[in-house]
């Protein structure tokens, strides 16, 4: 719903993109992939910057551009911001790049698909073609929750690729935001024999999904997307035993090279390339992700890497409303 009806509409286009990295994915993923693209009022895009939108768990690209019930989808935030001067006109685009374990965490992987390369190699080259903008210096990712996972660990780790990233709400600290889910997944497997295929296959087929199924699902994609065990039949192994609930220290190990704040300790002179680098949390954020927020922010201190660091009085759920801080901010640097 818009909420400055006398903001002028920006054109909003969907594309379509067969990825060849893709082709023949373990999970068997549909290879040809919507790709929203919104242009602000009276321009076609080119030689303007260009965004990159990763949506969080249980949501493709297209999620952010449909209706949204009080509120305004991305689209309608981006006509409102652009209207009144807060923000630099730019191209921003909206990847589907939704997984049938629910998601994405936008890494490569042999049972989630290379789904960084898919971004980096395929979908940014298209829509640059397509609408004439962006290019090195003028692109910038961001995203919220294993959105603003990947618009962190991209940064991180593609310096070179991306120039600016917003990080919202991004899973860090693994063993405060992850590990606090496994016992209720060991419940919920032990109900089908611990077989990870068999309790995905119910869960596609059931006819009503409750929000433990959706986390417990949740829990085995970062199995996939962290320590993807190909040679599996689900493509997922733990990285607890299911007696015990134990950590496996092979398996735990694999989740933590994934980690940001294992990443920055070897990855942080990288960031110095970035124009802009925006973080942000809630401050009583159910999933435990300040206290990594936080951490992050801390080491990018000692590292002297320059970003933008801030809490906000709200928990893990529809903070949309911090797009107004971000994208402002990441806009204006990539116009520089």
């Amino acid at each position: 719903m818009r909420r400055d009806r006398s903001a002028p509409s920006g054109t909003l286009h969907r594309l379509k993109l067969d990825c060849r990295a893709l082709r023949g994915n373990f999970l068997n993923e549909e290879t040809l992939r919507a790709i929203d693209v919104y242009a602000p009022h009276g321009c076609e895009g080119r030689e303007l910057a260009l965004l990159v939108d990763l949506v969080g768990f249980t949501a493709g690209g297209p999620a952010h551009t449909n209706w949204k019930n009080f509120g305004e989808n991305v689209p309608e935030r981006l006509d409102r911001l652009i209207a009144s001067g807060a923000m630099a006109p730019c191209v921003v685009a909206f990847p589907d790049c939704y997984t049938k374990l629910g998601g994405n965490q936008y890494i490569n992987s042999s049972v989630m698909g290379p789904w960084a390369d898919v971004i980096r190699t395929e979908i940014v080259p298209y829509v640059e073609q397509q609408f004439g903008c962006g290019g090195r210096g003028r692109r910038g990712v961001f995203g919220k929750s294993s959105g603003g996972y990947g618009a962190i660990t991209h940064a991180l780790l593609y310096p070179d690729f991306w120039a600016a990233a917003a990080c919202h709400s991004g899973d860090m600290a693994f063993e405060l935001c992850y590990l606090p889910e496994f016992p209720r997944l060991l419940r919920t497997l032990g109900k089908k024999n611990f077989d990870i295929k068999a309790w995905i296959d119910a869960f596609h087929a059931s006819p009503k999904l409750n929000n433990n199924d959706l986390h417990d699902l949740m829990t085995l994609a970062m199995c996939a997307s962290y320590d993807p065990a190909p040679e599996e039949p689900s493509g997922i192994r733990l990285p607890v035993t299911t007696d015990t609930c134990e950590l496996i220290a092979e398996r735990w190990a694999n989740f933590l090279k994934w980690d940001p704040l294992e990443l920055v300790k070897t990855h942080a002179a990288g960031l110095a390339q970035l124009k802009a680098l925006y973080i942000d949390c809630g401050s009583v954020d159910q999933y435990n992700l300040v206290y990594g927020a936080r951490r992050l922010h801390r080491a990018l201190i000692a590292a002297g890497t320059a970003h933008t660091y801030e809490e906000f009085a709200d928990d893990h759920s529809s903070v949309d409303y911090r797009m107004d801080v971000s994208l402002p901010l990441l806009a204006q640097a990539l116009n520089r």
